[in-house]
């Protein structure tokens, strides 16, 4: 390993990713003009994952095999413990980042003296679509700084299709160790938007690279695919944390309330969708009743499914209706 500071730690936490980690790592290696250094903190694999990262033990790539299976807040956690690089940057095992990505990042963040920096990302779907950008680089291009309000506001639940939630920032460490900034082991979603969030509280600002450096993978079965009712409960009570722990000023506090309500009301609505998977037409009018709002949600396209399986249950005639799981638009964050 290097005896000189590296520009980048990478921090990927991995588990079971031994079919994607090499790409990941590979991705991370080739950065152009920065120096880096990988930390790969393994939430107990029973795959060949840690023999993966152990293979790359002669190129400045280093395991940390925990003890526990904790969950990647918690396997982020520890990387950023073991982390000597100059910048943070979160790279997901199934995922990778174009070569110029992080020098054209630190270069836009030191010149704005940010201790944060985003960057648009290429969305990559399973199902072998094209990709497309979370963002244009115009509108991106157009918004050169991310405020707090702004970017609390974007991550409502089922209100856009994109949000700043989904980027992936980088962070000055020292920013970071000075405010003993740590992720929520409590959540498996959502724990980065509070990360980002916590940090831009404490003062951090957040400068917008548009080009996309970011390959994001959506993959068939992942959290990425299926947001459930437990993970809802999860970031409500993160909320209640993150507010416990940071006073926000007028704008951001409207923007947190505009975001709170917007949970409340997705909570309700997977309710309902359970309430007609179930077949159960007094579950359906109670929700209703009593959470109006959820009952709007139906127009998304979230809901197609949703809608479809409305008519049987009015007509209590077919016996089955497929209503698997609420996947694809829902777009929830990876852990």
């Amino acid at each position: 390993m290097t005896q000189t500071q590296p520009d980048v730690s990478f921090i990927i936490a991995a588990y079971n990713a031994a079919e994607t980690l090499a790409k990941a790592i590979d991705s991370a290696l080739a950065q152009r003009g920065v120096s880096v250094e990988v930390i790969v903190a393994d939430d107990c694999s029973t795959d060949q994952t840690r023999t993966i990262a152990e293979s790359y033990a002669d190129q400045n790539v280093r395991l940390l095999a925990l003890a526990r299976n904790g969950g990647p807040a918690a396997a982020r956690n520890a990387a950023l413990s073991a982390a000597t690089g100059r910048w943070l940057a979160i790279l997901d095992s199934d995922d990778t980042v174009e070569p110029g990505r992080l020098q054209r990042m630190i270069e836009r963040a030191e010149k704005a003296d940010a201790q944060i920096a985003v960057d648009n990302l290429r969305v990559i779907r399973a199902d072998g679509t094209p990709p497309e950008t979370m963002f244009t680089e115009q509108s991106l291009a157009e918004t050169p700084e991310l405020s707090l309000p702004v970017f609390i506001r974007s991550n409502a639940l089922f209100q856009t299709t994109h949000n700043f939630g989904y980027l992936k920032p980088i962070f000055q460490r020292a920013f970071i160790k000075q405010h003993a900034l740590r992720f929520n082991e409590a959540l498996k979603v959502g724990e980065d938007y509070l990360f980002l969030a916590s940090a831009m509280t404490f003062g951090g600002r957040c400068v917008i690279e548009p080009v996309a450096g970011y390959d994001y993978q959506i993959r068939e079965g992942s959290i990425s695919r299926v947001l459930a009712l437990h993970h809802i409960d999860a970031m409500i009570e993160g909320d209640k944390t993150f507010l416990r722990n940071h006073t926000l000023d007028a704008e951001a506090a409207a923007a947190q309330d505009f975001r709170e309500r917007s949970l409340r009301r997705g909570r309700a609505f997977l309710i309902l969708v359970q309430n007609i998977k179930d077949r159960s037409l007094f579950g359906v009018i109670k929700t209703a009743w009593s959470n109006p709002s959820a009952v709007a949600h139906l127009r998304m396209p979230i809901a197609i499914r949703v809608h479809r399986a409305l008519a049987p249950l009015r007509q209590l005639v077919r016996p089955q209706t497929d209503l698997a799981a609420i996947d694809g638009v829902t777009r929830s964050r990876k852990g």
